[in-house]
């Protein structure tokens, strides 16, 4: 346990997030005034650092070392003009990046270590290239400010400038005003894997509920298909869970309600993330084609078998290899891979291996993975008894993953990066050309409206000038069958004008 005592609210996310990125093998806390007095006196005897935060600065206490920060707020002026001078919150925000600044060279400092994504905190860093582009910013300017206001690694940043271009031609075409793109989630799965806290339900268990809840779908998406009548659907994303989880007739019925609900005459892409190879038939896959899906995903995550065992992942190589023939015998030729790199015990050796049987199947983009620690993940409470040592992601793997997408004509076109990743590294998805994934890109970017339906999924409404309001389903399945009617009430209080 290492414990951060800190005399402010409001800044502990950012403080968590940084000294996890120094401390990957520690369970991080912050305690604030807010926190409750009995936690407090359990906690004492484990804080390792202390930070006062002063209007004029910062004091911080690491074991027997103290460090300070002398801040200078900038000079407020007033006017009438909008966008010009510096208001309380311009201030509020300036106080932090100083804050955040002042944390991370202390911790680089006392640890001897630099991080790749410098001082960032948030999970998409690609947003900050491309706002600069949009104002007009050079190559030259976007990368000093990543690397002299952020301290990322050149590496990293070249990467974010090189994605946010990429990204800016691909969605060049979308509907950003009157245009929206929809989710449906199946939240169900083969079996739970180690990692997993997505919204996923064993299917054994769940068998007899499908059927009604693919029903509540279908009045979700009636109700969805009458609110955007007028609106534009560019891409369209079936995840999940494991959507091939359900059986032919189910997604029979599914697909063939949404192509009679929503007018697919400009649907850019239309993926189903069939993701585990146990769950994917050739009759599956030819319902899927029936229904003009474009694009699907076989994620094998690893190819070494003894860490599919380990993770609780039941889809063998053997099926992975099997699936992905399939696939390419019903015509599918637009085919992504997921990968994730860090699992328990695996080696530089082993991501070799898996990318050298991966260029062997040649898919169409690869998601490449870092290991995120969840807290509501079987892994999480794994690490607590065994520890970190076993979860290695480093420079050195990445760099094959990314070689080997070079190796299949892939380039990267959109990053993601989470709380508690391996190596404090990112997510980022390669992909030959013309087999982008535009709705990855549109999650992320948060450039369009993003409807879904189902359990545990989150509707995105995105306003012109930038102003994102969002309405979120409930997560358990029974909850989302018995309340589909406020699901809906829910829907229309954020789409309707």
């Amino acid at each position: 346990m290492f414990v951060v005592d800190l005399n402010r609210d409001n800044f502990e996310y950012d403080v968590h997030s940084i000294v996890q990125a120094f401390y990957p093998g520690e369970q991080i806390k912050v305690l604030t005034p807010g926190t409750g007095e009995e936690k407090r006196r359990q906690l004492e005897g484990e804080v390792r650092i202390r930070i006062w935060l002063q209007t004029d600065g910062a004091r911080l206490v690491l074991g027997e070392q103290e460090f300070y920060w002398e801040y200078a707020a900038p000079q407020s002026v007033p006017t009438q003009e909008p966008g010009a001078g510096m208001d309380a919150t311009d201030i509020q925000a300036d106080y932090k990046y100083g804050f955040k600044c002042f944390l991370y060279q202390t911790l680089c400092q006392t640890t001897g270590r630099r991080l790749p994504w410098g001082n960032l905190t948030g999970i998409r860093p690609t947003k900050i290239a491309m706002g600069l582009l949009e104002q007009g910013k050079s190559d030259q300017e976007i990368l000093a400010q990543y690397q002299g206001k952020y301290y990322v690694s050149q590496a990293k940043a070249q990467l974010s400038l090189d994605i946010a271009h990429r990204e800016q031609w691909l969605l060049r075409d979308i509907h950003h005003e009157n245009g929206y793109s929809l989710y449906i989630g199946i939240p169900f799965c083969p079996s739970t894997c180690l990692y997993c806290s997505f919204t996923s339900f064993p299917i054994g268990g769940y068998r007899k509920l499908v059927d009604t809840y693919v029903d509540c779908l279908v009045k979700e998406m009636e109700a969805v298909a009458i609110l955007y009548a007028r609106r534009i659907l560019d891409t369209v994303y079936i995840g999940g869970g494991t959507p091939t989880t359900l059986e032919p007739s189910q997604l029979e019925r599914l697909l063939g309600r949404l192509k009679e609900l929503f007018d697919f005459s400009r649907v850019r892409e239309f993926t189903v993330e069939a993701g585990r190879a146990d769950s994917i038939t050739e009759e599956k896959l030819a319902v899927l084609r029936r229904f003009g899906v474009t694009r699907i995903s076989v994620n094998p995550q690893t190819m070494k078998q003894e860490t599919l065992d380990f993770i609780g992942r039941k889809a063998s190589v053997e099926q992975v290899v099997q699936a992905f023939g399939l696939a390419r015998e019903q015509g599918f030729d637009n085919i992504n891979m997921d990968l994730i790199l860090g699992l328990p015990g695996e080696t530089k050796a082993d991501v070799q291996y898996t990318i050298d049987r991966v260029v062997e199947l040649a898919p169409d983009s690869l998601t490449v993975h870092s290991l995120a620690i969840k807290r509501a993940s079987k892994l999480n409470l794994w690490i607590q008894e065994n520890g970190v040592d076993m979860l290695r992601n480093t420079d050195a793997t990445m760099a094959v993953a990314a070689r080997g997408a070079s190796k299949l004509q892939m380039a990267p076109y959109y990053l993601y990066r989470q709380k508690n990743m391996s190596g404090n590294f990112e997510n980022v998805g390669y992909a030959r050309e013309g087999k982008y994934g535009l709705y990855n890109i549109l999650i992320m970017e948060e450039v369009q409206t993003i409807v879904a339906c189902g359990a545990g999924s989150v509707s995105k409404r995105v306003y012109l000038d930038g102003l994102i309001k969002r309405s979120e389903n409930v997560k358990d399945v029974s909850q989302y069958i018995e309340r589909i009617g406020e699901m809906i009430e829910r829907k229309r209080v954020l789409l309707e004008d």
